[in-house]
């Protein structure tokens, strides 16, 4: 899965991708890269252009997170704004919206942000890719950040 490129998080990383319409081809274009990089995930959705609504995609996947059914998310919409509000709203999740990848860095690295949300409507597919593989390529730093997260973490309790 991930060890294949030398991804963190070892052998056995779940991760799950779920987009509403306004993120679909986005979604697509980040599956098909990570079937090319030979990482395995569970798309929960949308699976067409169709409308649809972003909170409900958002809860299903959050929820599959933070119950440990997988490791990471990968949430996509027009912006990644709504699809991130949505997946905080969960409890244990650290949702980041990125548009580079030095805030896809750092949200694993001081945050330990658990699902990654991206905006098909404000970045392109070859920078999300590019983010996508330094979210999943970037552990957590632990120490004074790791206490930060604890509060984080209490604060949705």
């Amino acid at each position: 899965m991930y060890n294949k490129q030398g991804y963190g998080g070892g052998d056995g990383m779940k991760l799950v991708i779920a987009s509403d319409h306004g993120g679909f081809r986005l979604k697509e274009e980040v599956k098909a890269h990570l079937t090319e990089k030979g990482i395995e995930f569970t798309d929960y959705g949308t699976h067409t252009p169709e409308r649809c609504d972003y909170p409900l995609i958002a809860e299903k996947a959050a929820r599959a997170v933070a119950d440990g059914t997988f490791d990471k998310g990968i949430l996509v919409c027009g912006t990644g704004i709504g699809i991130g509000i949505a997946a905080n709203k969960i409890h244990g999740i650290r949702a980041a919206l990125c548009g580079d990848t030095y805030s896809a860095e750092f949200a694993r690295r001081h945050n330990d942000a658990n699902i990654l949300t991206l905006g098909e409507r404000v970045i392109g597919p070859g920078l999300a890719k590019a983010i996508v593989d330094v979210f999943l390529s970037t552990g957590f730093d632990g120490g004074r950040h790791e206490i930060r997260v604890n509060m984080i973490k209490e604060l949705d309790k």
